[in-house]
């Protein structure tokens, strides 16, 4: 933790997949950080992630943003070889398919690390098998809504053989609990401090 901000640094490079606001896609990561930003941001946020970077002295990082507190919101979970770092703020719930609603700052952002070696269809499986899980668990807490508008998630693993990570893997199994888990903890953090 760095402040209000969180920065997780990996012993050795790992092959990471996301749809961060930094470093996203397909790259080879040496960590991730959670970026805090104010409820109505609109800055160049790839200037802002870089800058971010650069001030921590980090490099090859993938760097995700929340308005959330991150102190007071992150939750940690392990099953297995499989670590879930998650912060939310549910405060523009949405359900995929449907008109999103009128937009307010909140984000769930899940970092998933997976102790394994693993291919990019398992990455991609990795990343499905977690939004599942995020969205049960959601439907499990009384939210009307399969995420929020503006969700951020990075897979991180070796690279490696292992081709499968859905529910009938053990491997899926483990990403089920972790993302069940933490985000449940970080959502009923969420639910203390909300405005």
């Amino acid at each position: 933790m760095l402040g209000k901000h969180y920065i997780h640094p990996f012993k050795e490079p790992m092959l990471s997949l996301s749809n961060a606001p930094h470093n996203g896609g397909l790259f080879k990561a040496n960590g991730f950080f959670f970026m805090k930003v104010h409820k109505n941001y609109n800055g160049n946020y790839k200037e802002d992630c870089l800058n971010f970077e650069k001030q921590n002295g980090l490099e090859n990082f993938v760097g995700f943003m929340t308005a959330a507190d991150i102190p007071k919101v992150l939750a940690h979970a392990k099953s297995g070889r499989v670590e879930a770092y998650i912060t939310a703020g549910i405060t523009n719930p949405a359900i995929a398919g449907d008109d999103p609603p009128p937009w307010k700052p909140g984000t769930i952002n899940i970092a998933l690390i997976i102790h394994e070696g693993l291919t990019i269809g398992a990455l991609a499986n990795a990343i499905m098998t977690a939004t599942e899980a995020k969205t049960y668990t959601l439907l499990k807490l009384g939210y009307n809504a399969t995420g929020t508008t503006s969700d951020g998630i990075g897979v991180f693993a070796y690279e490696g053989s292992e081709e499968w990570a859905g529910t009938a893997t053990e491997i899926g199994m483990s990403i089920g609990k972790v993302v069940r888990k933490a985000l449940e903890d970080s959502i009923k953090k969420w639910e203390k401090i909300k405005d």
